[in-house]
């Protein structure tokens, strides 16, 4: 279904001139107007509520008259766009499209340099992007700053994680805006490297409250050959401006015309689920490139990874303490690596027993002695296996047992030494019959003074996307820059990490109990996102005892965020044997599904609660997922979301009566109770805890 209406207006103004364009639902009006002296700036009111005073708008170049101001307006056009589309995997089958468009086409009368605003009105938000048409007296052009400022109405609360032009691996911090300030905070990005950046500079998406309970998110979608955007943050204004990463001598983007930025967006509403539920970010972005997509296919995977964590073995055959050895060409096995074949194998008759489609190694290759630290560029090949790890006998191993095998590229940042040996790499999956890979960038970006964040990074993760779509491989990433929605333009960028993942509980003070309530209304907005849930063994004092270390969260919410934390790639990510002791709650993950025909957002509040029900693709099972932060809580939930006249057997894995995340975590009750869409079901959260339910209609 498609509607499209054009209004077309022809002006020519050299003073103030303005224009709004608002939502279909009207609800969100955007005023657009030039001052005085020709800067384009732009407010946005939600039901008669000023949210975005007056801002300004423009792009700074490098050694050229910056396009700030002296514009005259040349045209303006408006449009409506209603229309569906289906993503090859998601949230729902359906989602819709619909906004009200205005171009505003500029001319700089000093340089008479062109210069358009597009500016997209939905009912859950606004976006906007500069548009550099080809032109005679803009060609080749380098950016140096972009001004793009949002200046905000209120002293709102703000989830937030500093700015880190290399890491998004933070918990949240939830302050007012006057209270930002992240020179108090240890910035350690988990990767063993500390970042000093400005004090009042934070990461985007950046969710809001107001005091009036309005909610306020300022995000980005469509980020192609340009940099990610942090913000500066003005403590005592409320003011916000872009703040895009640089590259090694400090520009920021190198463009021709004609060209586009990334789009700008702000998500506005009194009802947070219509935050959390959006796919603004998603319809920002081109339509699928891939004309065949049968063979993208949606994953429940398991794996060594976890082991390594939580130190039962690891990633190197020799130890770090045989780097030298290594170097000289004389490995010498250490009896603790996890990658080995008789390992995997284990892995693979775990996953064919309990209907799981694919199994992930890591440590596979050779490199991972002197992979870190050194900042050596050329340590991995991508195609050479440890001696105890035998290639073919693991895959005819797997075809046996109905099972796919997940390749893992970690670069160590490496970029320019990845993308020489990518070809190869991924001939070696091909010969082997490896679906999809799970690629890593750990540590500082080499060349040296690139950032993950910068705008030769994000080029080079949607090269790969691009050349794995080539070759019909789907692509998980870790520790790139976090997702704006390029999934609906590849879909075979399956998954992504690009925020705190559920490792930092083995290791460090872990994820707070609040971590996940959060991530769905920033992370994730962006898209699916390989979190790992799933750990059974909640205390690492399980494995030593001298492990202070702990998941932040009851074993019944591990299961939970199967539902919450949305990815069409989901991992158990546990160790076999910590399934095999809680058969009856593993029965969850077993059965769940991840790719999704609907999903229901039912309540929903940033930092402290989410419940959201999805009916599995082509099937009539609907799965819940609720969860809460350290405070417990019990809430009514109606099930009118349930086919009517239709029976269901729920099966509820909940919190037990003494169930906490810090004390009692693997306390928890297994219940099953007969539903319809009239019944209401009582879900009753402990500390840190969660609900997940299986419905099933009885025949």
């Amino acid at each position: 279904m498609r509607k499209l209406q054009v209004l077309f207006f022809l002006v020519s103004v050299y003073g103030t001139f303005g224009q709004n364009v608002s939502s279909p639902s009207k609800n969100i009006l955007l005023g657009f107007k030039l001052t005085s002296d020709g800067k384009p700036t732009y407010s946005v009111n939600y039901k008669t509520k000023n949210i975005v005073k007056e801002s300004m708008l423009g792009i700074a170049l490098k050694e050229s008259q910056s396009l700030e101001s002296d514009f005259k307006i040349d045209s303006i056009s408006q449009k409506t766009l209603n229309e569906i589309w289906h993503p090859v995997l998601g949230e729902q089958l359906n989602i819709k499209n619909n906004y009200n468009e205005m171009v505003v086409a500029m001319t700089q009368l000093s340089s008479n340099r062109k210069l358009n605003i597009i500016f997209k009105v939905f009912d859950e938000g606004v976006a906007f992007r500069y548009e550099f048409p080809k032109q005679e007296k803009l060609n080749y052009f380098i950016i140096s700053d972009e001004k793009t400022q949002f200046n905000l109405t209120g002293n709102h609360k703000t989830f937030w994680i500093p700015s880190d032009y290399d890491s998004q691996e933070y918990s949240y911090n939830e302050t007012k805006l006057s209270e930002i300030d992240n020179s108090k905070l240890d910035m350690n990005n988990g990767i063993g490297v500390k970042t000093i950046l400005s004090s009042f500079r934070v990461q985007s998406p950046l969710m809001m409250k107001s005091q009036d309970g309005i909610y306020i998110n300022i995000f980005e979608a469509a980020v192609v050959n340009y940099p990610i955007m942090h913000l500066d943050v003005d403590t005592k204004t409320y003011g916000l401006t872009s703040n895009l990463v640089p590259n090694a001598i400090g520009d920021k983007a190198y463009l021709q015309t004609p060209c586009i930025s990334p789009w700008r967006t702000i998500m506005i509403s009194d009802d947070a689920r219509d935050i959390v539920s959006s796919k603004m970010i998603l319809n920002l972005n081109e339509p699928s490139k891939i004309e065949d997509t049968s063979w993208i296919k949606p994953m429940k995977y398991v794996g060594i990874w976890w082991e390594m964590h939580v130190g039962l073995s690891t990633w190197d055959y020799a130890g770090s303490q045989n780097a030298q050895n290594a170097a000289d060409g004389t490995l010498k096995p250490s009896g603790r690596h996890g990658a080995t074949t008789k390992n995997t194998k284990r892995y693979i008759d775990f996953a064919s027993k309990n209907g799981f489609d694919g199994v992930l190694v890591e440590g596979w290759n050779v490199g991972w002695e002197d992979w870190f630290g050194n900042w050596k560029e050329n340590v991995f090949d991508f195609t050479t296996p440890y001696p105890d790890f035998d290639l073919k006998a693991v895959t005819d191993y797997a075809k046996l047992k109905n099972v796919k095998m997940i390749m893992h590229h970690e670069t160590s940042g490496s970029v320019a030494n990845y993308e020489r040996h990518l070809d190869r790499a991924i001939n070696l999956m091909k010969q082997y019959g490896y679906p999809a890979v799970k690629s890593g960038y750990v540590g500082r970006i080499i060349p040296r003074g690139e950032f993950h964040d910068g705008q030769t990074m994000v080029n080079h993760y949607n090269f790969v996307a691009q050349r794995m779509a080539e070759n019909k491989l789907m692509l998980n990433s870790h520790e790139s820059s976090r997702p704006t929605g390029y999934s609906r333009t590849y879909p075979n960028y399956i998954a992504a990490e690009a925020a705190r993942g559920t490792e930092f509980n083995a290791w460090s003070v872990g994820n707070p109990p609040m971590h996940e309530t959060i991530l769905p209304f920033t992370r994730l907005l962006g898209g699916p996102m390989d979190y790992t849930p799933g750990i059974f063994e909640i205390k690492m004092s399980h494995y030593d005892l001298k492990k202070t270390e702990q998941v932040h969260t009851t074993l019944a919410k591990q299961l939970a965020l199967y539902v919450t934390m949305y990815s069409p790639l989901q991992m158990a990510a546990d160790l076999p044997e910590n399934y095999e002791k809680y058969p009856d709650a593993f029965q969850f993950i077993k059965d769940v599904a991840v790719d999704w025909q609907d999903s229901k957002y039912l309540e929903a509040e940033p930092g402290d609660y989410i419940t959201v029900a999805r009916k599995a693709k082509n099937s009539e099972k609907w799965f819940l997922g609720s969860i809460t932060d350290e405070n417990a809580r019990i809430t009514e939930i109606k099930l009118d979301f349930l086919t009517p006249k239709v029976k269901y057997k729920a099966i509820i894995y909940q919190d037990g009566k003494t169930a906490d995340w810090k004390n009692n975590p693997i306390n928890y009750e297994i219940k099953t109770m007969q539903v319809t869409s009239k019944s209401k079901i009582k879900l009753i959260l402990a500390s840190g805890g969660g609900t997940a339910i299986s419905f099933e209609p009885i025949k």
